[in-house]
Protein backbone atom coordinates (compact mmCIF):
# COMPACT_ATOMS: atom_id res chain seq x y z
CA UNK A 1 0.00 0.00 0.00
CA UNK A 2 1.27 3.42 -1.20
CA UNK A 3 1.32 6.36 1.05
CA UNK A 4 1.94 10.11 0.01
CA UNK A 5 4.39 12.49 2.04
CA UNK A 6 2.27 14.90 3.90
CA UNK A 7 2.71 18.49 2.03
CA UNK A 8 6.39 20.01 2.97
CA UNK A 9 9.01 21.71 1.73
CA UNK A 10 11.19 18.48 1.23
CA UNK A 11 8.23 17.05 -0.41
CA UNK A 12 7.94 20.26 -2.70
CA UNK A 13 11.57 19.76 -3.98
CA UNK A 14 10.86 15.91 -3.85
CA UNK A 15 8.15 16.36 -6.75
CA UNK A 16 10.79 17.60 -9.06
CA UNK A 17 12.61 15.10 -11.65
CA UNK A 18 16.08 15.74 -11.82
CA UNK A 19 16.19 17.72 -15.05
CA UNK A 20 13.24 20.25 -13.69
CA UNK A 21 15.48 20.28 -10.44
CA UNK A 22 19.30 20.72 -12.29
CA UNK A 23 17.06 23.17 -14.40
CA UNK A 24 16.20 25.60 -11.53
CA UNK A 25 19.60 25.28 -9.90
CA UNK A 26 21.25 26.26 -13.01
CA UNK A 27 19.10 29.87 -12.36
CA UNK A 28 20.57 30.46 -8.83
CA UNK A 29 17.32 28.66 -7.15
CA UNK A 30 17.86 28.57 -2.97
CA UNK A 31 16.33 25.40 -2.32
CA UNK A 32 16.85 25.38 1.10
CA UNK A 33 15.36 28.99 1.62
CA UNK A 34 12.40 27.40 -0.60
CA UNK A 35 11.81 24.63 1.42
CA UNK A 36 11.94 27.06 4.70
CA UNK A 37 9.16 29.12 3.44
CA UNK A 38 7.20 26.28 2.85
CA UNK A 39 7.29 24.97 5.94
CA UNK A 40 6.92 28.74 7.26
CA UNK A 41 3.86 28.81 5.23
CA UNK A 42 2.27 25.37 6.28
CA UNK A 43 2.72 26.22 9.78
CA UNK A 44 1.38 29.54 9.95
CA UNK A 45 4.93 30.63 11.27
CA UNK A 46 5.46 33.35 8.55
CA UNK A 47 5.55 37.11 9.50
CA UNK A 48 2.00 38.45 7.67
CA UNK A 49 3.11 41.31 4.77
CA UNK A 50 1.73 43.78 6.56
CA UNK A 51 4.41 45.91 8.53
CA UNK A 52 4.30 46.20 12.24
CA UNK A 53 5.41 49.15 14.64
CA UNK A 54 4.91 53.53 13.99
CA UNK A 55 4.63 54.06 10.02
CA UNK A 56 3.87 57.74 9.22
CA UNK A 57 4.42 59.92 6.36
CA UNK A 58 7.83 60.99 5.44
CA UNK A 59 9.53 64.27 5.96
CA UNK A 60 8.97 66.75 2.45
CA UNK A 61 11.45 65.18 0.14
CA UNK A 62 13.22 67.63 -2.20
CA UNK A 63 13.97 68.18 -5.57
CA UNK A 64 17.56 68.50 -7.18
CA UNK A 65 18.49 72.34 -7.57
CA UNK A 66 17.72 73.30 -10.54
CA UNK A 67 19.96 73.80 -13.49
CA UNK A 68 20.98 77.68 -13.91
CA UNK A 69 21.21 77.79 -9.75
CA UNK A 70 24.92 77.96 -8.83
CA UNK A 71 23.83 74.28 -6.90
CA UNK A 72 22.38 73.01 -9.76
CA UNK A 73 25.07 73.49 -12.35
CA UNK A 74 27.58 72.46 -9.65
CA UNK A 75 25.76 68.58 -9.64
CA UNK A 76 25.48 68.88 -13.28
CA UNK A 77 29.00 68.85 -14.19
CA UNK A 78 29.95 66.26 -11.16
CA UNK A 79 27.61 63.98 -12.68
CA UNK A 80 29.15 64.83 -16.14
CA UNK A 81 33.05 64.08 -14.79
CA UNK A 82 31.24 61.11 -13.25
CA UNK A 83 30.13 59.83 -16.79
CA UNK A 84 33.33 61.28 -18.56
CA UNK A 85 35.38 59.16 -16.43
CA UNK A 86 33.29 56.03 -17.19
CA UNK A 87 32.02 55.41 -13.20
CA UNK A 88 28.62 55.01 -14.59
CA UNK A 89 26.21 52.37 -15.58
CA UNK A 90 22.65 51.40 -16.42
CA UNK A 91 21.09 47.91 -15.17
CA UNK A 92 17.51 47.15 -17.13
CA UNK A 93 15.03 45.30 -15.22
CA UNK A 94 14.24 42.74 -17.54
CA UNK A 95 13.10 39.68 -16.15
CA UNK A 96 9.53 37.94 -15.12
CA UNK A 97 7.70 35.21 -17.09
CA UNK A 98 6.41 37.38 -19.69
CA UNK A 99 3.09 37.29 -19.10
CA UNK A 100 1.44 40.90 -19.02
CA UNK A 101 2.56 42.30 -22.47
CA UNK A 102 0.10 39.19 -23.84
CA UNK A 103 2.79 36.74 -23.41
CA UNK A 104 5.61 39.00 -25.34
CA UNK A 105 9.06 39.57 -23.91
CA UNK A 106 8.41 43.64 -23.35
CA UNK A 107 11.77 44.74 -24.09
CA UNK A 108 11.48 43.33 -27.50
CA UNK A 109 8.17 44.97 -28.71
CA UNK A 110 8.33 47.79 -30.12
CA UNK A 111 7.32 51.05 -28.36
CA UNK A 112 7.88 52.87 -31.21
CA UNK A 113 7.38 51.23 -35.34
CA UNK A 114 10.95 49.84 -35.68
CA UNK A 115 11.99 50.30 -32.82
CA UNK A 116 11.87 48.13 -29.00
CA UNK A 117 11.94 49.55 -25.70
CA UNK A 118 15.59 48.17 -25.88
CA UNK A 119 16.72 49.16 -28.96
CA UNK A 120 15.62 52.96 -27.03
CA UNK A 121 17.49 52.68 -24.46
CA UNK A 122 20.56 50.87 -26.06
CA UNK A 123 20.29 54.14 -29.00
CA UNK A 124 20.22 56.12 -25.66
CA UNK A 125 23.13 54.67 -24.01
CA UNK A 126 25.54 54.76 -27.56
CA UNK A 127 24.74 58.64 -27.34
CA UNK A 128 26.39 58.88 -24.51
CA UNK A 129 28.84 56.69 -24.74
CA UNK A 130 29.84 58.82 -28.11
CA UNK A 131 29.43 61.80 -26.07
CA UNK A 132 31.80 60.30 -23.22
CA UNK A 133 34.00 58.53 -25.21
CA UNK A 134 33.67 55.75 -22.56
CA UNK A 135 32.28 52.37 -22.98
CA UNK A 136 29.18 53.03 -20.21
CA UNK A 137 28.11 49.81 -19.58
CA UNK A 138 24.12 48.33 -20.17
CA UNK A 139 23.39 45.63 -18.21
CA UNK A 140 20.43 43.16 -18.72
CA UNK A 141 18.77 41.00 -15.83
CA UNK A 142 16.85 38.62 -17.75
CA UNK A 143 14.99 35.35 -16.56
CA UNK A 144 13.95 32.03 -17.86
CA UNK A 145 11.26 33.20 -19.75
CA UNK A 146 13.11 36.42 -21.61
CA UNK A 147 16.72 35.25 -21.41
CA UNK A 148 17.13 33.58 -24.91
CA UNK A 149 14.09 35.96 -26.85
CA UNK A 150 16.35 38.90 -25.41
CA UNK A 151 19.88 37.65 -26.67
CA UNK A 152 18.53 36.84 -30.03
CA UNK A 153 16.79 40.47 -30.10
CA UNK A 154 20.19 41.59 -29.11
CA UNK A 155 22.04 39.80 -32.22
CA UNK A 156 19.60 40.68 -34.42
CA UNK A 157 20.54 44.05 -34.01
CA UNK A 158 24.03 43.72 -33.05
CA UNK A 159 23.86 45.45 -29.79
CA UNK A 160 22.92 48.84 -31.48
CA UNK A 161 26.08 50.83 -31.57
CA UNK A 162 27.09 50.45 -28.04
CA UNK A 163 30.62 49.68 -27.36
CA UNK A 164 31.35 45.78 -27.63
CA UNK A 165 30.97 44.52 -24.33
CA UNK A 166 29.65 46.96 -22.62
CA UNK A 167 26.05 45.19 -23.05
CA UNK A 168 25.60 42.43 -20.95
CA UNK A 169 22.68 40.17 -19.56
CA UNK A 170 22.66 38.01 -16.28
CA UNK A 171 20.27 35.67 -15.06
CA UNK A 172 17.67 36.11 -12.19
CA UNK A 173 16.93 33.11 -10.39
CA UNK A 174 13.56 30.85 -10.57
CA UNK A 175 11.02 29.23 -8.25
CA UNK A 176 8.10 26.82 -8.67
CA UNK A 177 5.13 27.73 -7.47
CA UNK A 178 2.69 26.18 -4.94
CA UNK A 179 -0.86 25.08 -4.34
CA UNK A 180 -1.94 26.59 -1.47
CA UNK A 181 -1.39 23.10 0.43
CA UNK A 182 1.84 23.45 -0.02
CA UNK A 183 2.35 20.79 -2.42
CA UNK A 184 4.13 21.12 -6.11
CA UNK A 185 1.68 23.04 -8.65
CA UNK A 186 1.73 21.99 -12.05
CA UNK A 187 0.58 23.32 -15.07
CA UNK A 188 -1.41 21.96 -17.88
CA UNK A 189 1.39 20.78 -19.34
CA UNK A 190 2.43 18.91 -16.88
CA UNK A 191 5.95 21.20 -15.92
CA UNK A 192 5.79 23.20 -13.09
CA UNK A 193 4.90 26.51 -12.84
CA UNK A 194 7.56 29.11 -12.53
CA UNK A 195 8.22 32.78 -11.45
CA UNK A 196 11.24 34.96 -10.95
CA UNK A 197 11.05 35.66 -7.64
CA UNK A 198 10.43 39.72 -7.26
CA UNK A 199 12.97 42.35 -8.34
CA UNK A 200 14.90 41.75 -4.98
CA UNK A 201 16.26 39.47 -6.67
CA UNK A 202 18.29 41.23 -8.73
CA UNK A 203 20.84 41.71 -5.69
CA UNK A 204 22.00 38.04 -4.77
CA UNK A 205 21.90 37.50 -8.70
CA UNK A 206 24.29 40.47 -9.64
CA UNK A 207 26.75 39.01 -7.49
CA UNK A 208 26.05 35.20 -8.47
CA UNK A 209 26.39 36.10 -12.05
CA UNK A 210 29.88 38.24 -11.49
CA UNK A 211 28.48 41.05 -12.96
CA UNK A 212 28.93 42.98 -10.14
CA UNK A 213 32.89 41.81 -9.41
CA UNK A 214 32.97 42.94 -13.20
CA UNK A 215 31.67 46.48 -12.37
CA UNK A 216 33.96 47.37 -9.58
CA UNK A 217 37.00 45.61 -12.14
CA UNK A 218 35.93 47.98 -14.55
CA UNK A 219 36.17 51.36 -12.29
CA UNK A 220 31.93 51.56 -12.03
CA UNK A 221 31.15 53.20 -8.90
CA UNK A 222 27.17 53.77 -9.60
CA UNK A 223 24.82 51.93 -11.15
CA UNK A 224 20.66 53.13 -12.27
CA UNK A 225 18.51 50.75 -12.06
CA UNK A 226 15.18 50.71 -13.43
CA UNK A 227 12.55 48.86 -15.08
CA UNK A 228 12.68 48.18 -19.04
CA UNK A 229 9.30 49.40 -19.44
CA UNK A 230 10.36 52.78 -17.96
CA UNK A 231 11.87 55.08 -20.77
CA UNK A 232 11.80 58.14 -18.89
CA UNK A 233 14.81 57.05 -17.15
CA UNK A 234 18.19 57.48 -17.66
CA UNK A 235 21.68 58.39 -16.36
CA UNK A 236 21.08 62.21 -15.97
CA UNK A 237 24.39 63.95 -14.68
CA UNK A 238 22.07 66.15 -12.24
CA UNK A 239 20.75 63.50 -10.12
CA UNK A 240 24.06 61.68 -10.61
CA UNK A 241 26.02 64.57 -9.44
CA UNK A 242 23.29 64.63 -6.20
CA UNK A 243 23.96 61.23 -5.68
CA UNK A 244 27.22 61.17 -5.94
CA UNK A 245 27.36 64.80 -3.39
CA UNK A 246 25.15 62.98 -0.98
CA UNK A 247 27.59 60.50 0.04
CA UNK A 248 24.56 57.43 0.13
CA UNK A 249 24.82 54.54 -0.86
CA UNK A 250 21.14 54.27 -2.58
CA UNK A 251 18.74 56.86 -3.83
CA UNK A 252 15.33 56.33 -4.91
CA UNK A 253 13.55 58.39 -7.02
CA UNK A 254 9.89 59.57 -6.25
CA UNK A 255 7.26 61.00 -8.30
CA UNK A 256 3.97 63.15 -6.83
CA UNK A 257 1.20 61.18 -6.85
CA UNK A 258 -1.86 61.53 -9.21
CA UNK A 259 -4.95 59.95 -8.58
CA UNK A 260 -5.18 56.55 -9.32
CA UNK A 261 -1.30 55.91 -8.57
CA UNK A 262 -0.81 53.11 -6.59
CA UNK A 263 2.25 50.69 -5.44
CA UNK A 264 4.93 51.52 -2.67
CA UNK A 265 6.06 54.69 -1.14
CA UNK A 266 8.70 55.70 1.20
CA UNK A 267 7.50 56.28 4.81
CA UNK A 268 8.77 56.99 8.15
CA UNK A 269 9.26 53.30 9.99
CA UNK A 270 9.80 53.71 13.40
CA UNK A 271 11.73 56.78 12.69
CA UNK A 272 13.63 55.40 9.87
CA UNK A 273 12.32 56.36 6.10
CA UNK A 274 12.44 53.17 4.18
CA UNK A 275 10.53 52.26 1.11
CA UNK A 276 7.41 50.13 2.08
CA UNK A 277 5.50 48.44 -0.42
CA UNK A 278 2.05 49.60 -0.73
CA UNK A 279 0.46 45.86 0.39
CA UNK A 280 2.67 46.12 3.07
CA UNK A 281 1.06 49.15 4.85
CA UNK A 282 -1.12 48.70 8.18
CA UNK A 283 -4.33 48.59 7.01
CA UNK A 284 -5.05 51.26 9.12
CA UNK A 285 -2.88 53.75 7.06
CA UNK A 286 -4.38 55.76 5.18
CA UNK A 287 -1.55 55.62 2.15
CA UNK A 288 -3.11 58.88 0.53
CA UNK A 289 -1.25 60.95 3.60
CA UNK A 290 2.13 60.38 1.11
CA UNK A 291 2.12 62.41 -1.63
CA UNK A 292 5.04 60.52 -3.51
CA UNK A 293 5.51 57.04 -4.91
CA UNK A 294 8.61 54.86 -5.45
CA UNK A 295 9.18 54.76 -8.95
CA UNK A 296 11.40 51.68 -8.89
CA UNK A 297 14.11 53.80 -10.36
CA UNK A 298 16.99 53.69 -7.88
CA UNK A 299 20.44 54.60 -7.60
CA UNK A 300 23.21 52.38 -6.29
CA UNK A 301 26.90 52.92 -5.32
CA UNK A 302 28.15 49.69 -6.55
CA UNK A 303 30.53 48.75 -3.36
CA UNK A 304 27.78 48.88 -1.28
CA UNK A 305 26.25 45.99 -3.44
CA UNK A 306 29.00 43.59 -2.67
CA UNK A 307 27.39 42.06 0.33
CA UNK A 308 24.29 39.82 1.52
CA UNK A 309 20.93 41.57 1.84
CA UNK A 310 18.27 40.06 4.51
CA UNK A 311 15.34 41.10 2.34
CA UNK A 312 12.06 39.73 3.68
CA UNK A 313 10.20 37.48 1.59
CA UNK A 314 6.45 38.29 1.01
CA UNK A 315 4.01 35.48 0.48
CA UNK A 316 1.89 36.16 -2.43
CA UNK A 317 -1.37 34.46 -3.91
CA UNK A 318 -1.97 34.96 -7.15
CA UNK A 319 -4.66 32.93 -10.23
CA UNK A 320 -3.30 30.74 -12.60
CA UNK A 321 -5.72 30.45 -15.09
CA UNK A 322 -8.59 29.06 -12.23
CA UNK A 323 -6.14 27.91 -9.80
CA UNK A 324 -4.91 29.48 -6.99
CA UNK A 325 -1.56 29.47 -6.12
CA UNK A 326 1.50 30.57 -4.00
CA UNK A 327 4.47 32.19 -4.42
CA UNK A 328 7.35 34.02 -2.72
CA UNK A 329 8.95 37.54 -3.40
CA UNK A 330 11.80 40.04 -2.42
CA UNK A 331 11.69 43.28 -3.63
CA UNK A 332 14.47 45.33 -4.18
CA UNK A 333 12.97 48.59 -2.21
CA UNK A 334 13.47 46.74 0.62
CA UNK A 335 17.59 47.50 0.09
CA UNK A 336 16.73 50.64 1.59
CA UNK A 337 16.36 49.38 5.06
CA UNK A 338 19.74 48.18 4.76
CA UNK A 339 21.96 50.87 3.19
CA UNK A 340 22.33 54.34 3.76
CA UNK A 341 19.37 56.05 1.48
CA UNK A 342 18.81 59.26 -0.13
CA UNK A 343 15.21 60.12 -1.34
CA UNK A 344 14.84 62.74 -4.80
CA UNK A 345 11.67 64.01 -5.80
CA UNK A 346 11.52 63.76 -9.77
CA UNK A 347 9.84 64.76 -12.92
CA UNK A 348 6.80 62.56 -13.94
CA UNK A 349 9.11 62.73 -17.20
CA UNK A 350 11.33 60.10 -15.72
CA UNK A 351 8.45 57.64 -14.83
CA UNK A 352 6.72 56.47 -18.34
CA UNK A 353 5.83 52.91 -17.22
CA UNK A 354 4.64 50.41 -19.53
CA UNK A 355 2.37 47.45 -17.92
CA UNK A 356 0.07 46.73 -20.76
CA UNK A 357 -0.52 47.57 -24.67
CA UNK A 358 -3.17 50.04 -23.87
CA UNK A 359 -0.36 51.71 -21.88
CA UNK A 360 1.51 52.11 -24.39
CA UNK A 361 -0.70 53.78 -26.53
CA UNK A 362 -1.43 55.94 -23.97
CA UNK A 363 2.46 57.22 -23.86
CA UNK A 364 3.27 56.46 -27.48
CA UNK A 365 2.63 60.34 -27.97
CA UNK A 366 4.72 61.31 -25.36
CA UNK A 367 7.43 58.94 -26.27
CA UNK A 368 7.58 60.08 -29.97
CA UNK A 369 8.61 63.58 -27.79
CA UNK A 370 11.31 62.46 -25.78
CA UNK A 371 13.17 60.08 -28.72
CA UNK A 372 12.69 63.00 -31.30
CA UNK A 373 10.04 61.12 -33.68
CA UNK A 374 8.10 62.84 -35.90
CA UNK A 375 4.46 61.71 -37.51
CA UNK A 376 4.52 62.75 -41.39
CA UNK A 377 1.47 64.41 -42.32
CA UNK A 378 0.15 63.10 -45.69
Amino acid sequence: MSTTAAPSGAAALAALSADERASLDSTGFDAQSFAELVDGHLAGTLPPNRLRGDVQPPPAIPRVAPSGSWQGDALVDAGRQALHAGKAGLLLLNGGMATRFGGRVKGIVPALPGRSFLALQAERMAGLQAETGQPLPMLLMNSLATDEPTRAHLAEHDGWSLAAGSVRTFMQSAAPRLRPDGSLYRGADGTPSLYGPGHGDLLPSLRRSGELQRLRDAGVEVLLMANVDNLGAALDPALLGAFLASGAEMMVEVAPKLPGDVGGAPASVDGEVRIVEGFAFPEEFDQDRIPVFNTNTLWFRVDALDREFPLRWYRVRKKTGDDEVIQFERLVGQASWFLRTEYVTVSRDRFRPVKSPADLDAVRPKLREMFGVRLRVL
